[in-house]
């Protein structure tokens, strides 16, 4: 598996992720094309610059003749971002002037469909971004998606930014993208409304999920255009991989901090072999320990949360304080769902807390087959490591309901189930 890995110590933005592809070995003509293509009246500067000492591509939209007003534009602190682009985000109620003033998604959308030397793969990438930055603004400002407009000069950089890392990305012929936790900064950023805590509610949104910190520069150092690439197109977060690594590039933001090297590292290389190449996820693990509560309660509560999404539930028998007897329940859950998790622990049991923990698992790669036996069709649940079977079961539910049926012993079913496997 050859993979790229996103080292985001001091956080990404669309120029960033481009200048590190750049650096990379990825050729700068390709994103020149896309930018014509995209026939917007600008161009991409590119040039080599110094960030505490690390040398980095640097990557700015530059509009034709007027190259001052374009960096002007660019005030976000780590990148070219331009906050113009959710500074101006209205709602319905200032639709006439927007429509005069700014693109829509839908307008977007077509630009990019209509890009004719865009592969469809890309444009479907870069629509894909796009649409996570607007559902986030949607979201954040309360309007129909297809009601977001973009300020004209945020618009214009988004769409290079987005549409040339999508174009990037596919030309990197890798496998899958990981990144590094992301340091997003810190302070406070002006957004449509008023001045936020970093990091900015759009962004915020577009990075659940995401495994995050605040150090350094206290400034914004993750966009909501570099969180909008991440979301679409990283797979996983992690520390760095086992791999055999082929290149790397850096990707400068704007700013040249003090004893901070303000840039985006990209890796890229094969996956050892020979390793574990299950694949790693951040999940949240939910504690609770309970010695009041109903025994009667607990299974009602395991299919309750087991319902809502958790990845698994279990209780383990502990001694409590006072010497009484109690339980420890255990809850692992995907981040974005932990908080309507931890409800209905409080809202179900008798806790008055719970203690929260992110961890990170290896999964296995797995898929689901269908055997047939003389009493039906039974699935089988497949998982693999670094390409080769690992681990084979049929699935529980599938043999009870036969065995119900038939009238016959569970394990005699299940037996059936794995001989026509093994012989498939």
């Amino acid at each position: 598996m050859r993979i790229a890995y996103l080292d985001c110590f001091s956080g990404i933005s669309g120029d960033m992720f481009l200048g590190s592809l750049i650096d990379s070995g990825v050729s700068p003509e390709i994103f020149e094309q896309t930018v014509a293509a995209l026939n917007l009246g600008v161009r991409l500067e590119i040039t080599r610059v110094n960030r505490s000492g690390i040398s980095a591509t640097k990557v700015d939209v530059v509009a034709d003749g007027s190259k001052d007003r374009a960096k002007e534009a660019r005030r976000g602190v780590s990148a070219s971002y331009d906050h113009s682009l959710h500074k101006h985000i209205h709602d319905h109620h200032h639709a006439d002037h927007q429509h005069a003033h700014g693109r829509g998604l839908t307008e977007i959308r077509d630009m990019i469909t209509q890009a004719s030397s865009l592969t469809e793969s890309t444009k479907d990438t870069a629509i894909a971004i796009f649409e996570k930055l607007g559902a986030a603004e949607s979201k954040i400002h309360n309007v129909p998606i297809e009601k977001i407009h973009f300020h004209e000069v945020g618009a214009v950089d988004a769409l290079v930014d987005i549409v040339c890392a999508a174009v990037g990305a596919e030309s990197l012929g890798v496998d899958g993208f990981i990144c590094s936790p992301l340091n997003v900064g810190g302070g406070t950023v002006d957004c449509a409304h008023g001045t936020f805590p970093v990091p900015a509610p759009a962004t915020v949104e577009l990075l659940k999920g995401a495994s995050v910190y605040s150090s350094g520069p206290q400034v914004e150092l993750v966009t909501p255009t570099g969180a909008a690439i991440v979301a679409t197109l990283v797979k996983r977060f992690e520390s760095f991989p086992a791999m055999r690594i082929e290149k790397s590039g850096y990707g400068a933001g704007a700013r040249d901090f003090e004893k901070h090297a303000n840039v985006l590292r990209i890796t890229i290389g094969e996956a050892a072999s020979g390793t574990f190449a299950g694949a790693a996820e951040i999940v949240i693990v939910l504690e609770a320990n309970l010695d009041d509560l109903n025994p009667q309660v607990f299974g009602y509560v395991i299919d309750r949360l087991l319902e809502a999404g958790a990845l698994d539930v279990f209780c383990v028998p502990v001694q409590m304080k006072k010497n009484r007897p109690g339980t420890l329940l255990t809850i692992l859950s995907k981040p974005g769902d932990a908080d309507a998790l931890a409800k209905i622990v409080f809202a179900e049991t008798t806790t008055l807390g719970i203690r929260r923990r992110e961890e990170q698992r290896q999964v296995l790669a797995r898929r689901w087959e269908t055997v047939s036996t003389r009493f039906g069709d039974i699935r089988i649940k497949v998982a693999s490591m670094n390409g080769s079977v690992s681990n084979y079961a049929p699935e529980y539910e599938d043999c009870r309901r036969i065995a119900t049926e038939h009238r016959v012993p569970l394990k005699t079913v299940m037996q059936e189930a794995v001989q026509a496997y093994l012989r498939k």
